[in-house]
């Protein structure tokens, strides 16, 4: 099989190592990828958010499946695009994209479908922001309506910064505080079936004990061992299915991972988003403990034959990710940085480039998703630090604690 992937990411470099050890994929190109990437996959300088571009790219590698990995090309429309050049897409349309696309759109659709979800409110103007804020009480809980790479959401108490944020993002969408742990469903959908994914929790503060702004990821880890066992089948059927069901009777079926961000509160599950794509740093856990092979269950879903794929096999033990970032992170970046250290099984890149000497260099906020693997929380914690601390670049930043409370947790019932 021939795949070409879309993006630039971690979470790109996560797809391309799995279908790279796919045996059923004979080529793999990725467009336009990054430093670590190349190492994996033939790599196209074409601008992802492009849909002439990614559909003409798609025809020149005689691509057999094309799977998009960040939102913004989805909301550009290159599935589209590319699906009307007959080629079989992993990724939903933009129309159906709007569940990541706009909060407010997610909020009518969860509505519809009557998916428990935190009481909300749609605010186009000052007045209505104070009045939401008076509603809910804090913490207050402010989301840009639209795509803001994991960095649209502001909780705080402090009503000020929730409207001046409010402000800065001009339509947003205020919400009830949910109470509870946060946990992130990937579930591969075709249009009618679905299959989830292991469950993950990812860590959105900058520092560690959860302090500091939110960022796009700093790390995640898989299985959550505290989860209900029953706790995902209960997913499946109050949430995700009639999510589904909703955006097919719109005209609009759902082809591509449906991304479940929930807070499991004292009532039960409680949906605090959905994207329409793989998270990140959460795929690159997800991917590293999945058995079976990437390309066929990818391929199923672009072609509406999830319904016939076998059941999903997955590895014993853990996976945890940290991730690395550069000096200035979230509130800018700085580049150019050398690193050293990170050609390492389990490291996989995001905002890394060569410069003119050849040197691996950071380009960007969050640089490295460095992954171990492991009998048990405890071994892949342990396994993803040993390779950071040899990993170097100057400014960078991390956190100490990913999953160390879920560690503890287990070592204190084992």
């Amino acid at each position: 099989m021939r795949v070409l992937v879309i993006g630039s990411g971690a979470r790109e470099h996560a797809l391309c190592v799995a279908l790279a050890a796919d045996p059923a994929v004979e080529r793999l190109v990725c467009a336009p990828g990054n430093a670590g990437i190349a190492a994996v996959a033939q790599i196209e300088p074409v601008k992802a958010t492009d849909p002439y571009a990614v559909a003409a790219l798609a025809r020149q590698v005689d691509a057999e499946l094309v799977v998009i990995g960040p939102e913004a090309p989805l909301m550009a429309g290159v599935a589209d695009m590319v699906r009307e050049e007959g080629i079989p897409v992993f990724g939903p349309d933009a129309a159906a994209a709007r569940i990541e696309g706009s909060k407010s759109f997610a909020k009518a659709v969860m509505s519809a479908a009557r998916v428990p979800t935190a009481e909300s409110r749609t605010c186009d103007d000052a007045s209505q922001v104070a009045a939401a804020l008076d509603l809910f009480g804090p913490p207050y809980v402010v989301k840009a309506d639209g795509l803001a790479a994991g960095k649209g959401v502001v909780v705080t108490d402090d009503k000020a910064a929730a409207l001046a944020h409010a402000q800065d993002c001009g339509r947003v969408v205020i919400e009830e505080f949910l109470d509870g742990p946060e946990v992130s469903l990937f579930v591969v959908a075709d249009g009618t079936t679905a299959l989830p994914l292991l469950p993950a929790q990812d860590f959105k503060r900058i520092g560690d004990g959860d302090t500091g702004p939110n960022t796009g990821g700093m790390g995640a880890y898989t299985p959550l061992g505290w989860l209900p066992e029953a706790c995902v089948d209960e997913v499946m059927r109050d949430v995700v299915t009639p999510t589904l069901n909703d955006l097919a009777s719109r005209g609009t079926p759902f082809v591509g991972v449906l991304y479940v961000g929930l807070a499991i509160t004292s009532r039960g599950p409680r949906v605090i988003e959905f994207n329409a794509r793989f998270g990140d740093p959460e795929t690159q856990v997800v991917l590293a403990m999945l058995e079976t092979p990437l390309a066929g269950l990818l391929f199923a879903a672009a072609t509406g034959k999830l319904a016939s794929h076998p059941p999903l096999a997955w590895r014993d033990g853990a996976a945890v990710t940290v991730v690395m970032a550069s000096a200035g992170y979230p509130s800018g970046s700085r580049s150019g940085d050398v690193i050293t250290g990170a050609d390492q099984p389990g490291v996989l890149h995001a905002a890394t480039a060569r410069d003119e000497g050849g040197d691996l260099v950071t380009s960007g906020g969050r640089v490295l998703s460095v992954t171990g693997t492991g009998v048990d929380l405890a071994a892949a914690r342990r396994e993803a630090y040993e390779k950071l601390h040899r990993i170097h670049f100057d400014g960078a930043q991390y956190r100490a604690d990913i999953a160390a409370k879920a560690e503890a947790a287990q070592a204190a019932v084992g």
